[in-house]
């Protein structure tokens, strides 16, 4: 109805106050009516004081509805004063739908939140966070086994309860990790990053536990070095003791007692004496062979400095150069800068470079045109040194075992030549990797 419409309301007011002024002017020019004009007076500032208000409602909607925003209430609607009029009911219509749009995202929010808490929970990978205070702001269950504490509320919490663990998550650095070990049930690696959230710093941890993936890797490691040793072993102990035997029969058939002394015809002398020269060349290639699983563990710690890749390449060049002159195999080095630097003891990594490109000189004896090149190159996050040649390459069955202690394709070698290297590597906290395709080309890898 038009009554009720907020337009007709207000011009009617209006109306009414337009009147009650021109009756406070008549009265006003009247003797005697000083009671009248004063009690217009506040029948006037009544009728204002009610035009405000009628007016200022929509200003206290507007009001109420930023505060539903502000505290998340999202029940309420806008409905009441529809009757004003197609203005308010509109405006009604767009604030029950903003608050219904709200209503919705937050809904979501917390079905996502819920989703991914769940995910967080099942992960096998322990996750905590924790600001700047040691509040700690998301700890999964695994995290909770790890640390011991099933209601972590701060992070110095841990710091009497398990200080060693808590040392260790405070000094790991973002984007770095470090490992820990708690008795014979976890070795921990940390790995740490840092977030900013509403202004503050959070730092994240993962904890994950490689134990079993490690007694795995261990199991398998020594299967492989000990089925090498009782092959290498057996090599030499095998012919030893059948011709320990062989050698006792010819003895006990063929040495003749005259007298007091002792003969043995030239054949049987003959075979004594080449059985006795194989006994030797065997336990000369045992003892060998020792030697060579002690040179494999017993590794100096390297002596860590600044070196210039590109004299160390040089360095090797020169020291190879005699050798590659017997050969016609195209060497080169290249060094994508003058300042390309690693860490490193330079004397290891220069036997590593020279036991590689030896490795590349002896694959190239049957090559047509055979080519080696040394490359010192940077990429975004390390230091390269490849060392490619153009020989036959490696099989797909050996690649994964050429640096298995003892393990060689060759035909002479004590088989720790990559493993040594590969150790070396990793005692620069650097790796060694290959990668072949066959009669194509072979690239060793070292990278800082």
């Amino acid at each position: 109805m038009k009554f009720n419409d907020f337009r007709f309301r207000v011009a009617f007011r209006v109306i009414l106050l337009g009147i009650s002024v021109s009756v406070l002017l008549y009265l006003a020019n009247q003797p005697n009516m000083i009671f009248a004009v004063i009690l217009m007076v506040f029948v006037m500032i009544a009728q204002l004081f009610e035009l405000y208000r009628f007016i200022s409602q929509t200003n206290r909607k507007l009001t109420r509805f930023l505060e539903s925003v502000k505290y998340s209430d999202f029940i309420s609607g806008f409905n009441n004063d529809n009757k004003l009029g197609s203005s308010f009911r509109e405006l009604n219509t767009a604030f029950n739908e903003v608050l219904e749009a709200f209503r919705k995202a937050r809904s979501e929010k917390e079905e996502h939140w819920q989703y991914l808490n769940t995910i967080v929970q099942q992960v096998r990978t322990g996750i905590l966070s924790f600001d700047t205070q040691g509040n700690v702001q998301l700890i999964n269950a695994n995290a909770k086994k790890f640390v011991g504490i099933s209601n972590l509320q701060n992070i110095h919490e841990l710091e009497h309860q398990n200080p060693k663990l808590y040392q260790a998550l405070i000094d790991v650095l973002p984007g770095r990790s470090t490992l820990y070990k708690s008795g014979a049930e976890f070795l921990l690696t940390l790995q740490a990053t840092e977030l900013r959230i509403r202004g503050n710093t959070v730092k994240l941890v993962t904890l994950q536990n490689i134990q079993n993936e490690l007694q795995k890797q261990e199991l398998e490691a020594w299967q492989n070095l000990t089925r090498v040793l009782r092959h290498e072993i057996m090599n030499s102990i095998t012919p030893i003791s059948s011709l320990t035997s062989t050698l006792r029969e010819i003895l006990d058939h063929e040495l003749i007692k005259k007298d007091s002394t002792y003969e043995l015809n030239p054949e049987g002398a003959e075979d004594l004496r080449d059985g006795l020269e194989t006994i030797e060349n065997r336990s000369k290639g045992l003892i060998q062979f020792i030697d060579a699983y002690r040179e494999y563990t017993s590794l100096p710690q390297p002596k860590l400095k600044t070196v210039r890749v590109k004299s160390m390449l040089e360095n090797v060049a020169q020291l190879l150069k005699p050798e590659l002159k017997k050969t016609d195999i195209q060497f080169s080095t290249r060094c994508d800068s003058e300042y390309l630097t690693v860490q490193a003891d330079e004397e290891m990594i220069e036997q590593v470079l020279i036991n590689l490109i030896k490795n590349a000189i002896e694959a190239l004896t049957q090559t047509k045109h055979p080519v080696i090149t040394v490359c010192g190159t940077y990429t975004e996050n390390a230091v390269l040194i490849e060392i490619s040649d153009n020989g036959p390459g490696i099989i797909p069955e050996a690649i994964d075992r050429i640096f298995v202690p003892f393990f060689t394709t060759k035909k002479t070698g004590s088989g720790i030549g990559l493993a040594l290297s590969r150790q070396i590597m990793q005692m620069h906290n650097g790796t060694l990797t290959v990668t072949s395709v066959p009669e194509v080309n072979t690239t060793f890898t070292l990278r800082f």
